[in-house]
């Protein structure tokens, strides 16, 4: 058991789903998380857990969001992707300017988002696409649909004009055994060439698959003793050289299970739980120092209504990591 840094004052009717950090021009950093039934964004500071500001609310128009899930931040640019408006929105940092939309006609029913530089000026984007059939949604597509399981995008970002996107096609294996069933979570590493995309389908095995940077399956997926729910949010913990470890949420209650991974053989390293944190969606892994953490710090959705921290130097203590993951 690592204890909680801090657990912020929950608010309730916000249903909260993913996080990404920002560091603030004043010196701050910012934790910024979606919440899928207000319909809105909320800032944390991420030394304390304080309540900063919220910003959107239910709409199809820009700046408006519905069910808003996936969030991930590239400089200074702010991508969110929202489920029922079928689409990532853009927006620039710390005024959340908008500066574009992309991905409707494309997107089905989007959760999580990846996104990496391939050029100056030049991202590319993974998006999951969870689309469902049936009454009630629960009907897992046929395995030849699957194959647009991933969406991948290449973005151009203009300094002052709207993002450019364009749609590069989609990716996913389709053998009964290892299809990807129903996705969220999305990570990559590209010193490896490697995507880490969470399969969250308990009805046929919840488990991490790895994929290459070009949307291929390579055979691998992490031990199926792994989880014991739903494999959810997943973080790359970059150290010095190329060492590194992946931490992976196992959705557990009363208490959720951060379990740890090497980042090259994705061998086990260990699990931990906090001391309250439960049922967790998204995590986001912050190395910079902040004021409140000077080695970095593991963030984490807490039973949808708070955010809970971790300290990195003492995730590295109880595992004994190399001290250049704390430098």
């Amino acid at each position: 058991m690592i204890p909680e840094s801090f657990v912020s004052a929950e608010i309730r009717g916000e249903e909260l789903d993913s996080l990404a950090t920002w560091p603030a021009e004043d010196g701050h950093t910012w934790l910024i998380a979606t919440a899928k039934t207000s319909h809105r964004l909320l800032v944390f500071d991420a030394d304390s857990g304080a309540l900063l500001r919220t910003f959107g609310f239910l709409g199809k128009g820009t700046g408006e969001f519905r069910r808003p899930n996936g969030v991930a931040v590239h400089g200074d640019l702010l991508f969110v992707v929202e489920r029922d408006n079928r689409r990532v929105q853009t927006f620039r940092l710390p005024g959340f300017t908008p500066a574009g939309t992309f991905g409707t006609g494309q997107l089905r029913s989007p959760y999580g988002l990846w996104v990496q530089e391939i050029a100056p000026g030049e991202l590319e984007v993974f998006v999951t696409d969870s689309f469902m059939y049936g009454e009630r949604y629960d009907v897992v597509p046929p395995f030849e649909e699957l194959d647009q399981r991933v969406r991948r995008f290449r973005v151009t970002v203009p300094e002052d004009r709207p993002v450019q996107a364009r749609y590069a096609g989609s990716f996913g294996d389709t053998h009964p055994d290892t299809a990807l069933r129903m996705v969220e979570s999305i990570a990559g590493d590209p010193a490896n060439g490697r995507l880490l995309i969470a399969d969250e389908d308990r009805r046929h095995h919840s488990t991490l698959r790895e994929y290459t940077l070009e949307g291929r399956y390579t055979g691998r997926q992490l031990p199926e003793s792994s989880f014991g729910a739903e494999a959810e949010g997943i973080a790359l913990w970059q150290c010095q050289g190329d060492a590194g470890y992946w931490i992976v949420v196992d959705q557990l209650a009363p208490r959720a299970v951060f379990h740890v991974f090497d980042r090259n053989t994705l061998r086990p390293v260990g699990s931990f739980r906090g001391e309250v944190t439960a049922y967790t969606d998204g995590i986001a892994l912050h190395a910079a120092t902040t004021a409140a953490f000077p080695t970095g710090a593991l963030f984490a959705v807490h039973d949808d209504k708070a955010v809970a921290a971790f300290d990195l130097q003492e995730v590295a203590r109880v595992f004994d990591l190399p001290a250049g993951c704390t430098r």
